[in-house]
C-alpha cells in the first residue's frame, strides 16, 4: 500500500469516527507501519470498555485519558497490550467517550490531570486486559474441547501448549464476547512483562508527523460556522451595551450575539470573525476589579503573612524551639501569576440539535464538559457526546470548561455547528492563572548550625474555594509540598492565610508544588548557608530517614559531580521536591556575567523516581519538557495586572525559553517496583530553587522573588 493511500484511509476513518461514534477516532496507528494492513479494519467486538478486537485481529485499546503531549496514549496502550498478550504491531487506539465507566477515582469525574493518568489506569487496564485474555483462552478451550488450563496466550493468539495448535484472537473474539466475564483474574507478575519497562516509540508520532492527528482546532463539520468572542478586559466585568452594525456590514459575518462571557461574532471563517470583532462597538461595565493592580495584590499578600493562619502541619513546638535557638532569621518569598501558554489556543466545536449535542474539544475534563453542555442545552447528559481530540498542550488549562460553554452557547443560538477559536491574546489575557503566592519563612538553628525550627506561612488565593466553602479556611493545594516537608527537623509549622485577589486561578503544571518547592528549597539552602553547611550534605543528613528522597538526591549529586571542581566561572545549585507521589532532585550548573547582568544555564542533571516505569523513553521526554517549563517560568514568567487588566499579550511579552537558552540535560531514572505514578508534573518544582541556589553560589545574592531579574545577577 502506498503512503498516500494509507493517509486517505486514515482520514476516512476520522470522518467515520466523528460522525458515527460517541468517541472520536483520532487516528489509527499501527506500530508495524503501513504495510500491516491493506483495508479498513473490520468492526471491532467489545470484550469490555477498554478492549475491542476485530475479526481481522486488530486490537483497539480505548484510552480514557487525554493525550496532551505527555505520551499517555502510548503508556496506557503498553499496559493493556502487555497484559492482553496481543501483537503490538496490530494495536490501535481510540479516545474513550464520556462515560461513568471511565471516571478517574481521584477526581470523581472523567478527567486527566494531577499526574493521575498512569496510576489511576494501571489497575483498571490490567484488570480489563487480563479478563479479556481469560475470555479468549476460554473460547479457544471450548472450541478445542479441552481445559482452559492447557492453553496460554501468546502474541495475539491462544496456543494449546501440548499440540501447538493456535487460534488468533480475531477468530475467537465473537465467541469470547458471549461468555460471562470471569472475576478476579490475576494480572501478570513483573517478570512476565514483555513491553512494560522497555523504551518504546510513541504511537502518535507518525500521526503528528504526517498531519493525520486531529487537534481540536483541526475539527471540521458539514455546514460549520466559525466564531470568536469579545470578552471584558477586566476580570469580573460584563457587557453594558454594544453596537454590531459595523461588524455585520463585513461580508461573511453571519451574526453577532451576546453570550454569557461576552459578545460572539459568527462568520464563514475565523479570520472574518476576528475582523468583525475589531469592528464591534462594545461598552463594558468593568465591575469591582477595575482598579486592581499587581502592587496592591503583592501588598495584600505581604500583610497577610504577618498574621497566624490555618495550620496545615505542626510538629513539636516552634515557639519553644525559636526561644532556645542560637540563630534565627526570617525571609520572605513571592511568586507571580503565571499563564499556561499552551501552543494550541483554546478552541471547541459544538453542534447542538433538539435531541443531542456533540462537542469536539481538546479537553482534559470529559465529565465536566458534558455537564457544562447539558446545562446550557437542557439536554440529559446521556444525549451530550464528548469527542476528545489531541490537545496541543494542556498543563491544567484544559481542565476548565469556559471554552466548551462558549461553543455550545453559540451553536445553540445559531442552530448550526460552530467552532469557537481563541487568539493567542485571548488565551493570554483570559486564562485561569497559576496563583500568586507569598511565603514568610522562619528558621532557628542550634549552636552547631543544624536546624531545630522550620516554619512557613503561605498567603495566596485558594483553588479549592472555587468548588465550595473551605473547611477551617484551609486549602491544601496552596501548601502542597510544604505540608509534608520530608526533612527531619524537630519543630515544624506550616500555616495558610487566604487572600482573594479577583483574578481567576486554575490548575497549572504541578499546581501548588510549583511555588512551594521554590519556597522550601530556597529556604533550606539559606539554612545551610547560615549554619555553614554544604547544601547537599545538609539535605543528605536531614533526609536520612527518607530513603526514596535520599536516593534521588544522591543520584543527582553524584552524576553532577557535586563537590568536584567546576570549570572556571561555573556554579551549581541543588534542590529536591516531592509532589504527586514522585521524587525528583536537580543539580543546575550556570555561569553569571555580573557586569552585563546575564545568566547562562549550562547543564541540568535530573534524578527521578516515579515508581514502576512503563516507558522510559516517555518519562525521559516528560522530564526534559518539565525542566524547560520550569526554566521558562523562573527566567521569564510573570502575569502582571494593572487597572484590572492583564498586561501581557503574546509570546513577545510572555516569553518562552528560546533555543539559545537551552542547557544540556541529563535524566537519570531510578528503577523499582513501587506503584507507578505520572511524570507530567513533579519534575517542575525543583527547577526554580536549584537555579536560584546556583545564582547564590555564583553571586552571593539570594533570589526571593520570581521571575529572576537583571539586578539579581549584578
Amino acid at each position: 500500500m502506498s503512503l498516500n493511500t494509507n493517509l486517505v484511509n486514515r482520514r476516512n476513518f476520522l470522518k467515520l469516527g466523528a460522525a458515527g461514534t460517541t468517541g472520536l477516532v483520532i487516528g489509527y496507528y499501527f506500530p508495524g507501519g503501513a504495510e500491516t494492513f491493506a483495508a479498513a479494519p473490520t468492526s471491532p467486538v467489545a470484550l469490555n470498555a477498554w478492549i475491542h478486537i476485530g475479526t481481522d485481529d486488530l486490537v483497539t485499546i480505548y484510552i480514557d485519558k487525554s493525550e496532551m503531549g505527555q505520551s499517555i496514549l502510548t503508556g496506557l496502550a503498553m499496559i493493556a497490550a502487555d497484559e492482553l498478550d496481543c501483537d503490538w504491531k496490530k494495536v490501535r487506539t481510540e479516545f474513550a467517550p464520556a462515560d461513568k465507566v471511565y471516571i478517574n477515582p481521584r477526581f470523581g469525574v472523567q478527567a486527566t490531570g494531577g499526574s493521575s493518568g498512569t496510576p489511576t489506569s494501571w489497575t483498571p487496564l490490567r484488570t480489563a486486559s487480563a479478563t479479556a485474555r481469560a475470555l479468549l483462552i476460554t473460547a479457544a478451550a471450548q472450541k478445542w474441547g479441552i481445559p482452559s488450563s492447557e492453553c496460554s496466550a501468546e502474541n495475539g493468539a491462544v496456543v494449546h501448549t501440548s499440540s501447538k495448535r493456535r487460534l488468533s484472537y480475531g477468530s475467537l473474539v465473537e465467541a469470547a464476547a458471549k461468555l460471562p466475564a470471569p472475576q478476579d483474574v490475576p494480572p501478570k507478575q513483573p517478570g512476565q512483562y514483555r513491553l512494560i519497562g522497555k523504551p518504546t516509540k510513541r504511537l502518535d508520532t507518525l500521526l503528528k508527523v504526517n498531519g493525520s492527528a486531529q487537534y481540536g482546532i483541526d475539527v471540521r463539520q458539514p455546514g460549520m460556522l466559525h466564531a470568536v468572542v469579545a470578552r471584558c478586559p477586566v476580570f469580573g466585568g460584563k457587557v453594558a451595551g454594544f453596537d454590531a452594525a459595523k461588524a455585520k456590514a463585513i461580508p461573511g459575518i453571519k451574526d453577532v450575539i451576546q453570550i454569557s462571557t461576552g459578545i460572539a461574532v459568527v462568520a464563514d471563517n475565523t479570520w472574518t470573525a476576528m475582523q468583525g470583532r475589531r469592528a464591534l462597538d462594545v461598552r463594558w461595565d468593568e465591575g469591582p476589579n477595575a482598579s486592581l493592580t499587581s502592587a496592591a495584590i503583592s501588598k495584600a499578600l505581604a500583610d497577610a503573612s504577618t498574621k497566624p493562619g490555618a495550620v496545615a502541619r505542626k510538629v513539636g513546638d516552634v515557639d519553644a524551639g525559636l526561644t532556645a535557638a542560637a540563630t534565627k532569621f526570617v525571609v520572605d518569598y513571592e511568586v507571580p501569576f503565571l499563564a499556561h501558554a499552551t501552543m494550541e489556543p483554546q478552541n471547541c466545536t459544538a453542534s447542538v440539535r433538539a435531541d443531542r449535542c456533540d462537542v469536539w474539544a481538546p479537553t482534559q475534563a470529559q465529565t465536566n464538559s458534558q455537564a457544562t453542555a447539558a446545562k446550557i442545552t437542557g439536554l440529559d447528559p446521556k444525549s451530550v457526546f464528548i469527542h476528545t481530540t489531541f490537545l496541543g498542550g494542556g498543563f491544567g488549562r484544559r481542565f476548565e470548561t469556559d471554552f466548551i460553554g462558549e461553543a455550545v452557547e453559540v451553536s445553540k443560538a445559531m442552530n448550526a455547528p460552530v467552532q469557537v477559536t481563541w487568539s493567542r491574546e485571548d488565551d493570554m489575557q483570559h486564562d485561569y492563572y497559576r496563583m500568586v503566592s507569598h511565603a514568610r519563612c522562619e528558621a532557628g538553628l542550634a549552636a552547631d548550625g543544624w536546624p531545630v525550627v522550620w516554619s512557613a506561612r503561605v498567603s495566596s488565593p485558594s483553588l479549592l474555594a472555587r468548588f465550595g466553602p473551605l473547611q477551617d479556611n484551609f486549602d491544601h493545594r496552596s501548601v502542597e509540598s510544604l505540608d509534608n516537608v520530608p526533612y527531619d527537623i524537630p519543630n515544624i509549622l506550616v500555616d495558610f492565610q487566604l487572600v482573594n485577589t479577583g483574578v481567576p486561578i486554575g490548575f497549572w503544571r504541578s499546581v501548588g508544588a510549583s511555588q512551594n518547592g521554590f519556597f522550601l528549597e530556597s529556604f533550606i539552602d539559606e539554612i545551610a548557608t547560615a549554619g555553614k553547611k554544604d547544601p547537599y550534605e545538609l539535605r543528605r543528613r536531614l533526609l536520612a530517614k527518607s530513603p526514596r528522597h535520599l536516593a534521588v538526591l544522591e543520584m543527582a549529586a553524584q552524576n553532577a559531580g557535586w563537590g568536584k571542581p567546576l570549570p572556571a566561572g561555573r556554579s551549581r545549585g541543588i534542590a529536591i521536591v516531592t509532589s504527586y507521589e514522585g521524587y525528583v532532585a536537580h543539580v543546575i550548573e550556570i555561569s553569571v556575567n555580573r557586569s552585563e547582568r546575564t545568566l547562562k544555564v549550562h547543564r541540568v542533571v535530573c534524578a527521578l523516581d516515579c515508581g514502576r516505569i512503563i516507558n522510559p523513553s516517555s518519562i525521559d521526554a516528560q522530564a526534559r519538557g518539565s525542566i524547560v517549563y520550569g526554566l521558562t517560568a523562573a527566567l521569564h514568567g510573570a502575569i502582571t495586572i494593572d487597572r484590572g487588566r492583564v498586561q501581557q499579550n503574546s509570546f513577545n511579552d510572555y516569553q518562552m525559553l528560546r533555543l539559545p537558552e537551552m542547557p544540556e540535560m541529563e535524566v537519570h531514572l531510578i528503577q523499582n517496583e513501587e506503584t507507578p505514578t505520572g511524570a507530567g508534573e513533579f519534575v517542575v518544582p525543583p527547577v526554580a530553587p536549584a537555579l536560584c541556589n546556583a545564582i547564590f553560589a555564583a553571586t552571593g545574592k539570594r533570589v526571593r522573588r520570581l521571575p529572576i531579574q537583571p539586578e539579581d545577577l549584578a
